[in-house]
């Protein structure tokens, strides 16, 4: 027997409810995180990402025959293909990431008032992220890389034609925070296609997301704009 529709939008709001608290939790342990553990965590993900290819090729090959079969175009689909070198791309971009310096505690400018009082604008993460994006598999590593740099807990939703391949790619960003001993909800994965749990994460889940980031069509940052809270 099927669950009542109310009772299935009040236990996807619960479980919604629950990762943005994971991530609030974990946003604060990132925030002070060396930059070295921030950047074994990264390096990590990407060795990951290699060992792991099989599999995320395995998950992303479902998503490309229920696209073909969907009908949607050529370019689409190219978009949504994955190969041994845009996994290996993926990895060096994660690399890539690990080596920038770290944003975290740099002064961006400083003064001095005329009663003698030093005032100094710096660098501070800012907490939890939302980032909804579209069916591009490697955004799942970009986004959740780029938001471990700044020291900022990430919520990611990705486009439901990539749902399988992100989910693999994800584990490995998972493996790669437990290797270097940082919170694995730092970085989460919507884990449902339902359309529902956009509708939460822009309500900001009770205050526990900071800012939403859409990366995707003029539709999907229209929707953002509109109901984001």
């Amino acid at each position: 027997m099927s669950a009542r529709p109310e009772q299935k939008s009040e236990d996807m709001r619960r479980a919604m409810l629950a990762i943005g608290r994971a991530a609030r939790a974990a946003s604060r342990e990132l925030a002070l995180a060396s930059p070295e553990s921030k950047r074994a965590a990264l390096r990590a993900m990407a060795t990951h990402l290699r060992q792991d290819g099989s599999a995320i090729l395995k998950a992303n090959a479902a998503d490309v025959e229920a696209a073909r079969a969907g009908g949607l175009g050529h370019a689409f689909i190219d978009r949504l293909t994955l190969t041994d070198a845009r996994i290996d791309a993926m990895a060096r971009g994660l690399e890539d990431i690990a080596e920038l310096p770290d944003p975290i505690g740099t002064t961006l400018s400083a003064w001095t008032r005329p009663n003698g009082l030093n005032i100094a604008r710096v660098r501070v993460p800012i907490g939890v992220i939302g980032i909804i994006y579209e069916s591009r598999p490697n955004v799942t590593a970009d986004a959740g890389g780029l938001a471990v740099k700044a020291g900022n807990a990430a919520i990611l939703r990705s486009g439901s034609d990539a749902f399988r391949s992100a989910g693999a790619i994800h584990a490995c960003l998972v493996a790669g925070l437990k290797a270097a001993r940082l919170p694995e909800t730092a970085i989460q994965l919507i884990p449902t296609t339902d359309r529902a749990a956009v509708g939460h994460l822009l309500s900001g889940l009770d205050g526990t997301v900071d800012v939403i980031v859409p990366r995707g069509g003029r539709s999907l940052v229209e929707r953002v704009q509109q109901d984001a809270r």
